[in-house]
C-alpha cells in the first residue's frame, strides 16, 4: 500500500525500519521501562516526609492528628483476627456482605457477592478491611466539635434497633456524649450505597456546633494494597486510572497512586477544594471504588492527606459546614458511602438519582471519550440482545464494517490495480535505478495512465484505528468484561489462556506461568488467537501489492510474526475482534481481487496443490 507512493527506495527502507523499531520498542517496554520506573518510584518514596495539608484544610481544622487512628498498626493481624477486636453488626445485601464496626461506626469489612478473585469464582473479592489488619481499607462519617473528634474513630456506638443490616431492615445506632445525643440510622440499597442518616439532639442549655467529617483511608504501599484487593491490578496502572477520584462542583479530579505516594493531592487552586456544594470523592482501583457522597447542596471542603510518612495512610476526606443546634432542638443530615464495583448500569443509575457525573468513575479516556462511551453502550446493548459479550464483539465488528463496505471495495479495487502494476513497477525500478528523479516521474506517469491511487488502500485502515483503541480501552476498564468467558477463553479482559507450551490448553499448565519465563516465554507462550491474528495478517499481506524493494518485502513479511507476539499480551477480546475483522477483510479483499482478474498468492497455492486456479467471479 504505502510502499507504492513514489518515495525513494532508500526513504521507503528507512520508513519500514522505523516501523520495525517502534514495534520492538513496544515489545520491550515492560522489561526496560516499567520495571526501572517502579524502582525509581520506590526510591523516591523513601525521601517523602509526612505530608501536611494546605492551610485551612479539613484535617488541620479538625485537629485529630496525631491519634491512634492516624498510625499504622505495629503488628497487623489477619482480617479474621481484626474482626474480633470490636463489636460488630452484620450486613447482608444483594450485592455486598460483611460487617460494620460499632467503634467509630466504620464500614471496614465488605466483600462483593457477584465478583470473585479468580475465574473459578470460589472466593468473593474483599474490598474493605479493618484498620488493624494488613492493608487496612475503611470509611466512615464522623463528627467534630471545637476542632476535635467528638464522634470519632475511637468512639463506641450503641446498637439500639435492628440486629442485621439488610435492604429491608436498617439499623439504628446511638452515641451520647457531653449532653449531645447522635442517633444514626444506616441503610444499604440493592447495589453498593450505604446511607448514614444522623440526627443530633442538643440536651444542654447552650447551642452546640458539630461538624460532619467523612474519611476514606487505605494503609501501606499503594502497590501492595492494590494487589491485596485484586491480584494483578497494580500492573495495569497505565490502562486505567487508579488513585484519587472525585467530582467537586462539577469538576472531575484525578490523581494516581504514584503521585499520591509523593504527597501530591487534589490538583487545582484552593477554590477547587473549599466551599463546595456538590460532588463526591474517594479512591478507585481498576474496577472498584470507595467514595464519600455528601448531602448534595451542603457546603464542604475536600482534601487528600498522606499520614504516617512513607507508605503510611492514604486518606481522602470531606469536612462539611458545622451543624448548629439550639438548646433542646434537633438537626439532621444525610451522607453516604459508595463501596463496590464500577458497573456501567449501576453508576448510571446513581447519576440519575442525583450524584453528579458518577458515571465518570469509569475511566473512559480523554481523547477517545466520545468514542469509548457510545462504543461500550452499543456493545452492552448487543450483549443484552445476543446473551454473550464474545458474540457481541463479533456482531459489533460486522456493524462497524458494513458502512465501510463501499470504501473498502474502492480500496481493494485500487490495491488490485496496484498488484497488476507490480511487474511494470519493477521494470521501472530496474531501468532507472541510477536516476531517482526520472524513476519518480515514470512511476507517477504509470499511476496516472492506469488511474491507480497508491494511498487508497490505507484509508480504511486509518478509519479502524480509533475503533481499535476504543475497544482496547473498553475491554480493559469496564468490569463487565472481567471474568467473562467465551468459547475456550476464560476471561475476555485477559490474554489468551492457551499457549504452545501447554498444547493450547490440553496440558494443565497456566499460560501466565509460561509467559513469565524470560525470553523463551515470549515464544512458547503464544496462544491460539495471536497465532490466528498473525496468519490472517499474513494472508491480507499476500493479497496486497508487494513492495518492490527486497529489504522492504523482508520487513513486511516479518511484521505479522512481530505483531503476533505483541498481541500475545493483549486482552483476548481485543484479539478476537481483530482476528474476526481480518477474516472478513480477507474474504472481501479476495473477492474484489478475483473480480478484477488478479491472481493472488492463494490462487497460486491452489494451482500448485490441485493443478488449477479458481475461476474469477462473474
Amino acid at each position: 500500500m504505502m510502499q507504492q507512493n513514489g518515495m525513494d527506495p532508500q526513504d521507503q527502507r528507512n520508513f519500514m525500519i522505523a516501523i520495525a523499531l517502534m514495534v520492538a520498542f513496544v515489545f520491550l517496554y515492560q522489561v526496560f521501562i516499567v520495571e526501572p520506573e517502579q524502582a525509581q518510584r520506590r526510591a523516591a518514596q523513601e525521601d517523602v516526609a509526612t505530608v501536611q495539608t494546605s492551610p485551612g484544610s479539613p484535617d488541620q481544622q479538625a485537629g485529630i492528628e496525631p491519634s491512634p487512628a492516624d498510625r499504622l498498626p505495629e503488628m497487623p493481624v489477619s482480617v479474621q483476627e481484626a474482626l474480633l477486636t470490636a463489636e460488630r453488626v452484620v450486613f447482608d445485601a444483594p450485592r455486598v456482605d460483611g460487617s460494620l464496626s460499632l467503634r467509630g461506626a466504620v464500614l471496614d469489612d465488605l466483600s462483593l457477592r457477584d465478583h470473585f478473585i479468580t475465574v473459578e469464582r470460589k472466593q468473593e473479592l474483599r474490598l474493605l478491611r479493618p484498620r488493624n489488619a494488613e492493608h487496612g481499607f475503611y470509611a466512615s462519617w464522623y463528627w467534630l466539635k471545637d476542632g476535635r473528634a467528638f464522634a470519632g474513630p475511637q468512639d463506641n456506638w450503641q446498637l439500639v434497633e435492628g440486629n442485621e443490616l439488610t435492604v429491608a431492615t436498617p439499623i439504628t445506632l446511638r452515641l451520647e456524649k457531653d449532653d449531645v445525643a447522635i442517633t444514626r440510622q444506616i441503610l444499604v440499597d440493592e447495589d453498593y450505597l450505604f446511607t448514614y442518616q444522623d440526627t443530633i439532639t442538643n440536651l444542654s442549655d447552650d447551642s452546640v456546633a458539630l461538624t460532619p467529617y467523612g474519611s476514606v483511608r487505605r494503609h501501606g504501599a499503594w502497590k501492595a494494597f492494590l494487589e491485596a484487593t485484586d491480584p494483578g491490578s497494580s500492573k495495569k496502572m497505565g490502562l486505567a486510572h487508579q488513585g484519587l477520584i472525585g467530582v467537586l462542583d462539577g469538576k472531575l479530579k484525578l490523581r494516581d497512586y504514584n503521585n499520591l505516594a509523593k504527597g501530591r493531592g487534589i490538583k487545582g487552586a484552593d477554590t477547587d477544594r473549599t466551599n463546595l456544594t456538590s460532588g463526591w470523592l474517594g479512591f478507585t482501583d481498576m474496577y472498584w471504588m470507595t467514595a464519600l457522597v455528601p448531602e448534595q447542596g451542603a457546603t464542604y471542603d475536600a482534601a487528600f492527606n498522606l499520614r504516617g510518612g512513607n507508605e503510611g495512610i492514604f486518606e481522602v476526606s470531606m469536612m462539611l459546614a458545622p451543624v448548629i443546634v439550639a438548646p433542646g432542638a434537633e438537626a439532621s443530615i444525610e451522607n453516604a458511602i459508595f463501596a463496590g464495583a464500577k458497573e456501567y448500569e449501576v453508576v448510571n443509575a446513581y447519576k440519575a438519582a442525583g450524584i453528579p457525573r458518577f458515571d465518570d468513575s469509569i475511566d473512559w479516556g480523554t481523547i477517545l471519550y466520545y468514542i469509548t462511551r457510545p462504543f461500550f453502550a452499543l456493545l452492552n446493548w448487543l450483549k443484552m440482545q445476543i446473551g454473550s459479550f464474545g458474540l457481541a464483539i463479533l456482531a459489533l465488528t460486522l456493524l462497524i464494517k458494513i458502512p465501510l463496505i463501499p470504501l473498502y471495495n474502492q480500496s481493494y479495487k485500487s490495491m488490485a490495480k496496484m498488484k497488476k502494476l507490480a511487474e511494470p513497477m519493477k521494470e521501472i525500478q530496474e531501468r532507472f535505478k541510477a536516476d531517482p528523479q526520472r524513476r519518480q516521474q515514470e512511476i507517477m506517469k504509470l499511476y496516472q495512465r492506469e488511474k491507480a491511487n497508491p494511498l487508497a488502500g490505507c484509508v480504511p485502515i486509518l478509519l479502524t484505528i480509533p475503533v481499535f483503541f476504543a475497544l482496547y480501552k473498553t475491554l480493559y476498564v469496564t468490569i463487565e468484561m472481567r471474568h467473562t468467558p467465551f468459547l475456550f477463553l476464560q476471561d475476555l479482559s485477559a490474554p489468551d489462556p492457551t499457549a504452545i507450551a501447554n498444547l493450547f490448553g490440553l496440558l494443565p499448565i497456566a499460560a501466565a506461568d509460561i509467559k513469565a519465563i524470560p525470553l523463551l516465554g515470549l515464544v512458547i507462550g503464544i496462544g491460539i488467537l495471536p497465532i490466528l491474528y498473525g496468519v490472517t495478517m499474513a494472508g491480507i499481506q499476500a493479497l496486497s501489492p508487494p513492495p518492490p524493494d527486497p529489504t522492504q518485502r523482508t520487513i513486511m513479511m516479518a511484521l505479522p510474526f512481530v505483531f503476533m507476539f505483541v498481541f500475545g499480551g493483549f486482552a483476548s477480546g481485543l484479539v478476537l475482534y481483530w482476528v474476526w475483522s481480518n477474516i472478513l477483510s480477507l474474504m472481501q479483499q479476495y473477492y474484489i481481487m478475483r473480480r478484477n482478474g488478479v491472481e493472488t498468492e492463494l490462487d497460486k497455492l491452489i494451482k500448485r496443490l490441485f493443478g488449477r486456479a479458481p475461476s474469477s467471479a462473474e
